[in-house]
């Protein structure tokens, strides 16, 4: 069980962007592995990054942290940039790219200590509290080479918050860890969030993103596909849909498609989409044609067929109707 509450230091907003990337680009030979991405995040929210593996997320995070070089754009974090700031442009910026690495023969707590000397100013003293937050306490004393993978990606946050950021950067923090670990992420992510921090995450999985996250920019190869809000996704999401399997699916089909709904024949039955009313209504007609109902069960919620929609179909370049940033309407 995590920590219920968080104590820090009081974070003062401004109309400052915590991220300001615009028309990013970073090639590696004939590869182009971020193509003219523009995101920008305000201060206080949690902006998902989100698309498949080969999309470009985590060399945008390599970007942001200094460890490789745009060919061209700009990129600032709270107005600064390596160009002009240089190492300085992190003060402030906190988080882990990939998964986080740790001295397996040491404890948590130990890992935590050579860190914060590294750090420097008042990290070793915040060591007790960041522990307590990502629900570690009990464990600190463990060698880390008997963490589960969930255990050293909270342990990885807890690093990150020694430096007391204003910006918490996280490459996939969900990946791997089991449900219970998935839930005491997300929930972890939305505490620091309701303290003022800015998290900034990356992500594969649309259901993490719906759950955690403000705003969102969806990429595909390289390139932004959509920029916008949750709300604003789920306007433009499909209707839920459904598997149905009948002993009689073709006859089934003629029912779905006389009540308006869309039906696509799958490998073991339909796939039904449409208004839920009508999908109850579309149950009672199967049993009144006397045709037996074998099964019926939720598919990918609409927003993961939204996602799938845009990373498997759509061009690459902003969709339409969206041409300013989710986090530049602040």
């Amino acid at each position: 069980m995590l920590a219920s509450c968080v104590i820090f230091s009081v974070r003062v907003m401004s109309d400052v962007l915590a991220v300001n990337a615009v028309h990013l680009t970073k090639a590696y030979g004939p590869l182009t592995a971020v193509n003219d991405i523009t995101v920008q995040v305000a201060q206080g929210e949690v902006y998902g990054v989100l698309g498949p593996n080969g999309a470009g997320k985590t060399t945008f995070l390599r970007m942001l942290f200094g460890l490789v070089r745009p060919d061209s754009g700009t990129l600032e974090v709270f107005g600064r940039s390596w160009q002009r700031h240089g190492v300085t442009s992190l003060s402030g910026v906190a988080g882990f790219i990939e998964s986080p690495r740790f001295y397996p023969a040491l404890s948590g707590r130990k890992n935590l200590r050579l860190l914060a000397g590294l750090d420097g100013g008042d990290a070793t003293a915040r060591i007790d509290e960041v522990l307590d937050v990502v629900g570690l306490t009990d464990r600190q004393q463990d060698k880390v080479r008997g963490y589960s993978f969930g255990m050293r990606q909270r342990l990885g946050v807890a690093s990150a918050l020694l430096r007391d950021p204003r910006l918490l950067v996280l490459d996939e923090p969900a990946n791997g860890l089991d449900p219970a670990g998935i839930r005491d992420m997300r929930a972890l992510v939305r505490r620091l969030a309701d303290t003022g921090l800015t998290v900034l995450l990356s992500s594969h999985d649309m259901g993490e993103v719906e759950q955690i996250c403000d705003n969102v920019t969806i990429m595909k190869s390289g390139s932004v596909v959509h920029h916008g809000t949750i709300a604003a996704l789920r306007e433009l999401a499909p209707e839920q849909a459904h598997r149905i399997t009948t002993t009689d699916d073709g006859r089934a089909a003629e029912l779905s498609r006389a009540r308006g709904l869309a039906v696509t024949s799958v490998d073991d039955g339909l796939a039904v989409r449409g208004p839920q009313k009508e999908i109850d209504a579309l149950v009672a007609d199967v049993v009144d044609a006397g045709i037996a109902l074998r099964g019926l069960t939720r598919g990918e919620t609409p927003l993961e067929a939204l996602f799938f929609m845009l990373t498997e179909s759509a061009a690459a370049g902003p969709s339409a109707g969206v041409d300013t940033p989710a986090g530049a309407r602040r």
